[in-house]
C-alpha cells in the first residue's frame, strides 16, 4: 500500500471538531425557574463516576507529537502494522471561534505535487468561491471545493514542492473563505507555520515506516 494510500484512508477516520463561522454560547439555567426537584447531597447518592479508557484500537486517532502551532495526528494500524499519521493545525477566527482545519501530508516522489492537504471549511461556505491559499506575501492560489458532509465542506489541496519549501521558510499561510450568508465578507483565517518544518519531518517519517511494513507484510508475487 503506498503512502497517498494509507494517508488518504486516514482522512475518513480523522475526527473534526465542530466548526462554524459563529458560535454562541448557551444561556444559563435560571435555578429560580427549573421544575426539576433539589437532589440531596449525602454520601449515599452521589455517582463517583466510572473510569473510561476510550477506544485505542485500530483506527482510533490520537495525537502522537506537537510541534508548536501543529499536532502529529495519527491512526491506529491493526496488530503488526504501523501508524499513518498527518499534519493538524485548527483554525480559529480573530475571536477564538474554531472555523476551519487543515492537515498535510507529504507524497511520494516523482509526482506533481509533493504533498497534499486537506482543508474543513464549515457548510454555510460559499462553495462556488472556491478556497484561497496563500503564503506569506506570496501569489495566492484558488482551489475548488471536493464535497461537503456533516463535518463540513471539504478541499483537497495539492503542494509542489517549490510551495512546500515556502511553508518551510515562512511565517504563515492565510486562508480564505467566503460565507454564504455574507458573500461579501470574506474570512480570512491564519496559518501558523510555527513548527511546520519538524512537524512535516516528523508525519513524513512516520508514513515512511507505515509503508516499509506494508510493503515486507504484502505476499510475494506469484512465480
Amino acid at each position: 500500500m503506498t503512502k497517498l494510500t494509507h494517508t488518504l484512508a486516514m482522512l475518513l477516520c480523522l475526527a473534526a471538531p465542530s466548526i462554524s463561522y459563529a458560535q454562541e454560547a448557551a444561556a444559563p439555567v435560571d435555578p429560580a425557574t427549573t421544575t426539576e426537584a433539589p437532589v440531596a447531597a449525602t454520601g449515599t447518592d452521589l455517582s463517583l463516576g466510572t473510569e473510561v479508557g476510550g477506544n485505542t484500537g485500530p483506527g482510533s486517532t490520537y495525537v502522537a507529537a506537537a510541534f508548536e502551532s501543529w499536532e502529529q495526528r495519527c491512526v491506529r494500524a491493526p496488530e503488526g502494522g504501523v501508524d499513518t499519521c498527518q499534519l493538524y493545525q485548527l483554525l480559529k477566527d480573530e475571536k477564538g471561534n474554531s472555523v476551519a482545519e487543515i492537515t498535510l501530508f507529504g507524497l511520494p516522489e516523482g509526482q506533481a505535487a509533493a504533498a497534499g492537504a486537506t482543508v474543513i471549511a464549515p457548510l454555510e461556505t460559499l462553495l462556488t468561491e472556491g478556497l484561497l491559499l496563500q503564503i506569506d506575501t506570496g501569489k495566492a492560489k484558488s482551489y475548488p471545493f471536493t464535497w461537503c458532509s456533516s463535518i463540513g465542506c471539504i478541499a483537497r489541496i495539492g503542494l509542489t514542492s517549490a510551495e512546500v519549501d515556502a511553508l518551510k521558510k515562512g511565517n504563515k499561510a492565510t486562508l480564505t473563505i467566503v460565507p454564504v450568508v455574507a458573500p461579501t465578507d470574506k474570512v480570512l483565517l491564519d496559518v501558523s507555520l510555527k513548527g511546520f518544518t519538524a512537524g512535516f519531518t516528523a508525519v513524513n517519517d512516520a508514513n515512511a515506516k507505515a509503508d516499509a511494513a506494508g510493503k515486507a507484510a504484502a505476499p510475494a508475487p506469484a512465480p
